[in-house]
């Protein structure tokens, strides 16, 4: 869905592909959502991750937290983003492909205004999210979630690693223009306290994102938020590009 979402978008300025270590047959259920959404499907295949062994990307996106966690460090990526959806087919929800080829859209958009590939994009008109109905994950009481989102790191962390889908302390405080490494951690702790955001320790290192397990309703509220105020996040994501010496995950992440 996101190959041909994406090229449907934005085939002027990107080669899309798309494959997984596991393909199976393309779901009809893919098709009929694609078609609904106007999007020519024509000649849509899986296909296996080795196909492009050796190929050169300037991006690739993963999808879920299983694509992270096989394919965190693909070789010979320009750019790597891990993003978190859920599996259509394990979605509770009356339209479960539409709902997640919404979210799609909704994602690809704000690639398209943070990468500044086309400007056409910025006022693009998505469609509203659906309520999916699926369970919690974990115990979140919207007081302790909506607290969370009150101070000024705390929000941009959660912006900025939906986003990227991990950061470390350095790459935060960098986007940030924050000096007080204490500063954000204290952040980051009161995040990681309320089970919004995970890490993960390697080293020296430590990599912060957005709970896997987090229920569905506060990521729609993470998501929503940063994909409509991209404007919010423009001179992080612009010290963030430009930072040096930045970790190499290449070297370190698998």
């Amino acid at each position: 869905m996101a190959e041909a979402l994406l090229r449907h978008k934005a085939a002027d300025y990107f080669e899309v592909y798309s494959a997984g270590t596991q393909p199976d047959t393309v779901d009809v259920r893919v098709i009929e959502a694609l078609g609904q959404f106007g999007i020519d499907t024509t000649g849509l295949v899986s296909k296996n991750i080795n196909t492009f062994e050796g190929q050169i990307f300037d991006y690739v996106i993963t999808l879920c937290d299983k694509a992270n966690n096989e394919c965190r460090s693909y070789p010979n990526a320009l750019k790597q983003l891990a993003w978190d959806f859920p599996d259509p087919k394990e979605r509770s929800c009356s339209n479960p492909f539409s709902t997640t080829l919404t979210e799609l859209n909704n994602r690809l958009s704000m690639f398209l205004l943070v990468e500044g590939k086309n400007a056409r994009f910025q006022n693009e008109t998505t469609h509203n999210r659906a309520n999916d109905g699926v369970n919690q994950l974990i115990d979140l009481e919207p007081i302790t979630f909506y607290k969370t989102l009150t101070d000024d790191i705390r929000l941009k962390t959660l912006m900025l690693t939906h986003y990227y889908g991990e950061l470390c302390v350095c790459e935060l405080m960098e986007a940030m223009d924050e000096d007080s490494q204490p500063k954000v951690s204290r952040n980051l702790a009161v995040l990681k306290k309320a089970n919004v955001i995970t890490d993960r320790k390697h080293g020296q290192w430590v990599f912060y994102r957005i709970n896997p397990e987090l229920p569905l309703w506060a990521k729609s509220v993470i998501a929503q938020t940063t994909e409509n105020n991209v404007p919010l996040i423009a001179n992080e994501v612009k010290r963030l590009a430009n930072m040096k010496n930045r970790p190499d995950k290449s070297n370190f992440c698998k």
